[in-house]
């Protein structure tokens, strides 16, 4: 049974929510109908129940989707819940599809976007992954955390080539690391505060750490968000060689590690906006022609399902015009046509700036 005190805190943090003008996917699909009938379950293995689940958008009524789930199984338990809003966010993947099998494609398909250099200022592609056997970070304890980062940092440094480098635990760090990283970009900090309502920073800094290669070209992100984020990145505007970098660590980790895997919805991720092939393709590009004319940006993005964000990501303003672009969609393609909706829509917006 879910305790008293925890269905005191949902029914009010539910009316609340349905007071607000809340315009999160949380809102939208929290009918009183699923609300019932979800308020009293619990996943089988690690008892999260329906808080859990909707604690960060109960808190934070200017979520965009306002859910997250507390362990693999949660996708299950509270799929009425967590399917209609997978099908709202990836554009129209419904509870009866399935994400195809695992594609990442011709990897020397992909070329130099703008071999110029005239407006790609850097190329990123990164995925997430989850450990099999693990929960997600509510439901994690500090010793699993410790065990996770050891797991993660003894198979990294096996990673030879392009991809050696040095695995940097956030436990003791020195302030000289720290601000090295920091200079670099790399270092994450303790979670928003959409991720502190969710529980997902307990622990803070245990079990967490960073691993880059020399070139510092590619990144592992241990128990930021997810358990990994794996991210292929560098300057310019040349995708084929970061795709190429990503394909071939992930291909290797996985040797190593067992990622926790979903015959209908792919990978499994902490976030629900992050499942299927959990790949973000990005550029960080300039385009003042466009900027000037947002609706004609909006357009075209929308037409090849990219996402136009800010310049430091989410929530942020572009600065001096330059916009991170990425793909949406994560669900009901292969990771090969993910990256490929990328690069079509970057290549037409270069091509519309030049034009304008």
């Amino acid at each position: 049974m879910v305790d008293a005190a925890v269905l005191e805190k949902l029914e009010t943090g539910f009316k609340k929510l349905q007071e607000s003008d809340s315009k999160s996917l949380l809102k939208k699909y929290l009918t009183q109908e699923v609300f019932d009938s979800l308020k009293t379950k619990k996943t089988p293995t690690f008892g999260s129940t329906l808080l859990d689940v909707i604690q960060s958008g109960l808190e934070n009524h200017d979520s965009g989707v306002g859910i997250y789930a507390p362990d693999a199984e949660a996708y299950g338990v509270f799929a009425d819940l967590f399917d209609p809003i997978i099908e709202d966010y990836h554009g129209g993947f419904k509870k009866t599809d399935k994400h195809p099998p695992r594609d990442f494609g011709d990897v020397d398909s992909f070329a130099n976007l703008d071999p110029a250099g005239e407006y790609i200022i850097s190329t990123r592609v990164r995925c997430g992954r989850s450990m099999q056997g693990y929960p997600f970070n509510p439901c994690l304890t500090e010793a699993q955390y410790k065990e996770m980062e050891e797991k993660v940092s003894s198979t990294l440094s096996g990673l030879s080539g392009e991809l050696k480098g040095d695995f940097y635990p956030l436990t003791g760090m020195t302030k000289e690391v720290q601000q090295k990283l920091i200079d670099d970009h790399f270092l994450f900090k303790e979670g928003d505060r959409f991720l502190q309502a969710a529980n997902a920073c307990r622990f803070w800094p245990t079990g967490r750490g960073i691993y880059h290669n020399d070139n510092k070209t590619f990144l592992v992100w241990c128990n930021e968000e997810d358990h990994l984020r794996i991210i292929s990145m560098q300057m310019g505007g040349d995708l084929g060689q970061v795709y190429r970098r990503l394909v071939s660590a992930v291909n290797d980790i996985e040797k190593r590690i067992p990622f926790s895997h979903d015959d209908r919805l792919g990978f499994l991720t902490f976030c629900p906006t992050n499942l299927g092939t959990t790949i973000r393709a990005s550029v960080h590009i300039k385009v003042p022609k466009l900027a000037a004319n947002k609706a004609k940006l909006e357009e075209v993005a929308g037409k090849f399902n990219l996402q136009v964000r800010g310049t430091r990501g989410e929530h942020t303003e572009a600065e001096g015009g330059v916009y991170d672009i990425s793909n949406k969609r994560r669900m009901g393609l292969t990771e090969y046509q993910a990256v490929k909706e990328m690069n079509d829509g970057i290549a037409e917006l270069i091509k519309i700036e030049r034009e304008l």
